[in-house]
């Protein structure tokens, strides 16, 4: 027996999903449905970021607002300067359209104002009468087919001849003693839900902005006290686009291509399995790529995991198992039910992937399902969870198989020169391999490709999928084969410290003026993504250092060069945002290399302590929840030693081994 669970959701929808009413017994299957954000509207409504119904040769949206609807891809699209330019362009048409538009309808309501009246005072009813006339139908909503967006624009002849005066406001009584009518304008956003292709549930929200201010004088008019009379909170760019540059919507090659705004998720789940798929949806996505979300809104939503949900079994099978983990986690469930969705889900994956692997067929989409079995589980789960399961590192083994029959370093290198778009899993799994290499002291297995890609300054896209610059993971990368090669004796001391020195000095250039180091969220309290990804670099920087110095001969945590990075790492830390919506979760590797070679004086503990009730909860889950367990047990054991004065070194991959800990830590 299956249902329908079934979910519409436009850009401008949040991630997390609308929960389902319940529906009588169907024996038909369900399934989920979610729009996808368009790739193929014009470059107008892309660098507005709004919804584009692709008309052609014009679109609504641009036709209504008299803006230049471009399907070819425009010079300014590939220049920021430029596309900043264009933006304010753009506001400047908008400012004016809903100016001139409000104009129009006051001057229509005042020439059919009785004569004996139009001297009077205005009141209440007044503005709500001329406000309602100013509200148009939400663009985006699917009840606003009965607005004609082809109605001649008002607007035109006053926007393209900026030496005609505006309406002449000074030779109209009724404009004199009183100020002009207020004007408001609405944002709407909707979202439905369908069961069974009918609309069920519609949720909808409204936000409105208003002005009760006069307009803006012209030479031939008095001037106002208020000269800016325009709300910039209305306008500004921040407001209207983002308040900085944000990622390149088309920045990553993903593996399901580009969706269209036509296309649909189509999900199909069990009745059993409907509350995991619905419990993923609402609570697990955001949590997977948060830098991402910042970067693109929406798109790991639309663009990774929706499109691998509806075509890759294997994944689907994935998704529910650790949906079922995080379901235990959170409220505490206990018993045989859970254990049993998360080892039914869980076998489900591992046997279509040996199924696939096989067949020697379907190779990205068992590389998307293997990655997704390693890093979602970095989101979710206790540290304590003791369920079977295959260790991490097992099947990045497979994963390393699947990126070299793909050929996907060799297509990144051969990027280096046209800038073309990354592979998006080729992405996530260099992050893997950079930082897991770290976890078994072991060199990355393409650390060549991250060495050919730093000497040629080209991007792998691990910044803008995880904040952490790329010139710095390629560094790590190498301080992990260092690493490797300190481990198995294969290099004497002298030779490492030269190493170590070069490397430090590497480290060097990376440096930023640290007046470039602020706050990165913006007076409306918007992330500006490249603040974000500054400030997290500098984190990841201040690591690799700390790191770096963990290989030097004989170091100690107690000698003064590493308390001076500890000291640094503390300072730094601040400008990350915390608590439940901020990205701790997101600089967990830094956290383990910095309070692994903490003492029991150093501030880093008490901060760490203050992130972590911050956090609340959510600090005892996930990669988070088992880099404290792991901290909490070196901090043990190195106290101990320190009181003991043995002043023995307690690394933490030793812990690790000791406790029988799998843990990656990323």
């Amino acid at each position: 027996m299956s249902t329908a669970s079934t979910t519409q959701a436009g850009k401008s929808a949040p991630i997390v999903a609308p929960k389902t009413a319940s529906t009588k017994a169907s024996p038909t299957k369900t399934a989920t449905k979610m729009h996808r954000r368009s790739r193929s509207g014009c470059f107008t409504c892309r660098l507005r970021r709004k919804k584009c119904d692709e008309g052609r040769s014009q679109c609504k949206a641009c036709k209504h607002l008299g803006l230049k609807c471009e399907y070819k891809r425009p010079m300014w699209w590939s220049n920021n300067e430029q596309r900043k330019q264009q933006k304010e362009t753009i506001k400047n048409i908008i400012k004016r359209t809903k100016l001139t538009e409000k104009t129009a309808q006051t001057a229509t309501s005042s020439a059919e104002t009785p004569p004996g009246l139009s001297h009077s005072l205005p009141t209440s009813a007044t503005y709500s009468e001329a406000t309602a006339r100013t509200r148009a139908p939400s663009i985006d909503s699917q009840l606003s087919t009965s607005y004609d967006f082809n109605q001649p624009l008002t607007h035109d002849y006053y926007d393209y001849h900026p030496h005609i005066a505006s309406p002449p406001y000074d030779t109209n009584a009724h404009y004199q003693p009183f100020p002009s009518t207020p004007y408001e304008v609405d944002i709407k956003t909707e979202r439905q839900m369908f069961v069974n292709d009918i609309p069920t549930r519609r949720d909808s929200s409204i936000s409105t902005f208003s002005t009760y201010q006069p307009p803006p004088s012209q030479p031939t008019l008095p001037s106002f006290p208020e000269d800016d009379w325009i709300n910039e909170s209305i306008y500004n760019t921040g407001d209207m686009f983002s308040g900085e540059e944000g990622l390149d919507l088309d920045f990553f090659d993903f593996s399901h291509g580009n969706p269209q705004s036509s296309q649909q998720a189509l999900i199909q789940v069990d009745d059993c399995d409907r509350p995991l798929l619905d419990h993923f949806i609402d609570n697990v996505l955001r949590l997977i790529f948060p830098v991402l979300e910042v970067n693109q809104h929406g798109s790991a939503r639309s663009e990774v995991i929706l499109p691998a949900l509806e075509s890759n079994r294997c994944y689907l099978h994935c998704c529910l198992s650790v949906s079922a983990i995080h379901l235990k986690s959170t409220r505490g469930l206990q018993g045989e039910q859970i254990d049993n969705d998360i080892l039914r889900h869980r076998c489900a994956t591992i046997t279509e992937l040996c199924g696939a692997l096989n067949n020697d067929s379907n190779h990205l989409q068992i590389l998307e399902a293997t990655l997704g079995m390693i890093f979602f589980q970095c989101s979710v789960g206790r540290p304590s969870d003791a369920l079977p399961d295959v260790p991490w590192h097992a099947h990045f083994e497979a994963a390393t198989s699947l990126v070299r029959k793909l050929e996907l370093p060799h297509a990144m290198i051969h990027d280096n020169s046209a800038q073309l778009h990354p592979p998006f899993n080729m992405t996530l799994a260099s992050w893997i391999d950079i930082l897991g290499a770290t976890m078994l002291g072991r060199s990355p297995q393409f650390a060549d490709t991250y060495r050919e890609k730093n000497q040629s300054g080209s991007t792998s896209g691990l910044c803008e999928l995880m904040g952490c610059e790329d010139s710095m993971m390629y560094l790590i990368s190498e301080i992990a084969c260092l690493d490797a090669l300190k481990l198995a004796n294969g290099i004497n001391d002298m030779q490492l410290c030269q190493l170590i020195g070069s490397l430090g000095k590497s480290l060097d250039t990376t440096e930023v003026p640290p007046e470039s180091l602020t706050w990165p969220c913006s007076s409306t309290g918007a992330i500006r993504p490249k603040q974000l990804s500054r400030n997290m670099t500098a984190i990841f920087r201040v690591a690799a250092r700390i790191y770096l110095c963990s290989l030097v001969p004989h170091t100690s945590k107690e000698d003064p060069t590493m308390q001076n990075l500890i000291e640094r790492f503390v300072a730094i830390l601040p400008l990350i945002p915390h608590g439940p919506d901020g990205f701790d979760r997101s600089i967990v590797w830094p956290l383990l290399i910095a309070g692994s070679q903490s003492t029991s004086r150093s501030i880093f503990r008490q901060v760490l302590a203050e992130r972590m009730a911050s956090l609340g909860e959510h600090a005892e889950f996930g990669s988070f929840g088992r880099m404290v367990r792991l901290l909490q047990e070196v901090w043990c054991q190195s106290d101990e030693a320190d009181r003991a004065g043995s002043g023995q070194n307690v690394h933490w991959r030793d812990v690790m081994q000791q406790k029988g800990w799998d843990f990656l830590l990323i």
